[in-house]
């Protein structure tokens, strides 16, 4: 009659040796992923908007930095600048952003001032002779757009660039894990930055 509950006391306790394992494999890898992943990954703003000093920008710039920061406080759902297509939304944003600002995107395929593709977007910056790619020596500026592309990950991505302190980057883009966010960059050391769209001011 004792043996039954010693056999179950141990099967108990295997079960929670095996689970507590679990648990603590589970916790090394994401705190390894927190800390290999960029910051752009995260589902939080890893920086606050910075405190940019509007009289060093040019008007345009200004203009990109006051949207970025109304647009970042709204929180408005991607549809908002899709013109209401349920899609992926960054480079959307990139477009509404840069129309509200007074230097709207032309659509190299339709010629509309939304371009809703990353890759379309890096082709309308190279056709307007605006693309600097990753490792030319170009140092963003604000109002720039970086364009992103990591196969392994999420693939492509496109944000702008607020400001710039040493080498890196401030960054606020839309649809980064559905929101508005704000990030540092470190553009030298991330492997999935193509380049810079110039911001024409």
């Amino acid at each position: 009659m004792t043996a039954q509950p010693t056999v179950r006391r141990c099967r108990r306790r295997r079960l929670v040796v095996w689970i507590a394992a679990v648990i603590a494999v589970l916790a090394v890898v994401a705190g390894g992923v927190l800390w290999w992943a960029p910051e752009r990954y995260m589902p939080w703003d890893t920086a606050s908007f910075p405190d940019v000093d509007m009289s060093q920008l040019s008007p345009t710039q200004a203009r990109v930095v006051d949207l970025l920061e109304q647009e970042h406080g709204q929180q408005r759902p991607g549809t908002f600048y899709s013109d209401g297509a349920d899609e992926p939304w960054c480079a959307n944003f990139v477009s509404w952003i840069m129309r509200e600002a007074g230097q709207p995107l032309s659509n190299p395929n339709s010629g509309s001032w939304r371009i809703p593709g990353v890759y379309t977007l890096q082709e309308y910056y190279e056709s307007a002779d605006r693309f600097e790619p990753i490792g030319n020596g170009y140092r963003p500026k604000t109002g720039d757009v970086v364009l992103y592309n990591n196969e392994f990950r999420i693939g492509q991505h496109t944000n702008f660039v607020v400001a710039v302190d040493g080498d890196t980057a401030t960054t606020v883009g839309g649809n980064e894990l559905g929101k508005i966010r704000v990030h540092d960059l470190d553009w030298q050391s991330d492997s999935a930055v193509v380049g810079f769209g110039r911001l024409d001011s």
